[in-house]
């Protein structure tokens, strides 16, 4: 998931996927990392969501289609990240609870139940995972930049760190 559109003629010049999972307690640690990567980079690097959901937790397949619908009505990143503030509710409350977050967001809450009814962003959903288990993700947050896989499921430590180290030299290469 991307906040910038595919034809933007300000193309950013580093992409980082991030393969995770809105149940988790390890992407919610992963936060900090990734506002500070945003706040470093600006437009430079492009954050992508990728879905991860793990079987553990029932309700990350739902989450990560109402992250998509949040995406879909504008506001795909500020939704995943309250969304991973509050994990104890969703484990809790569960759909509703996906529900409630982009009421307090000012989404079509209305759209958002029936886009978890007609799943329409399943096939999102299930091309990521795909995706994810093809090049060996098996945990999350797993973060992808210029090739290389840095798993943050087992620990965030250094994981900022390298991020930046990649992202600095292929931001040097193409210039």
């Amino acid at each position: 998931m991307s906040d910038s559109s595919p034809s933007s003629p300000t193309r950013p010049a580093v992409v980082l996927d991030v393969w995770c999972e809105l149940q988790c307690p390890d992407c919610r640690g992963a936060l900090h990392d990734l506002r500070a990567l945003r706040e470093r980079y600006g437009d430079r690097l492009e954050l992508r969501l990728r879905h991860f959901p793990l079987e553990k937790h029932s309700h990350a397949f739902a989450a990560a289609q109402a992250a998509e619908e949040a995406l879909e009505q504008g506001k795909g990143w500020p939704y995943v990240e309250a969304v991973l503030g509050r994990v104890e509710e969703l484990d809790r409350k569960g759909e509703p609870f996906l529900v409630e977050i982009a009421g307090e967001l000012g989404l079509d809450a209305e759209e958002f139940d029936t886009a978890l009814i007609d799943g329409r962003h399943i096939l999102i959903v299930d091309a990521d995972q795909a995706e994810g288990k093809a090049i060996g993700v098996t945990g999350t947050p797993t973060y992808v930049i210029g090739g290389e896989r840095l798993d943050g499921g087992k620990s965030q430590e250094g994981l900022r760190e390298r991020v930046e180290e990649i992202a600095d030299r292929l931001l040097a290469e193409q210039r």
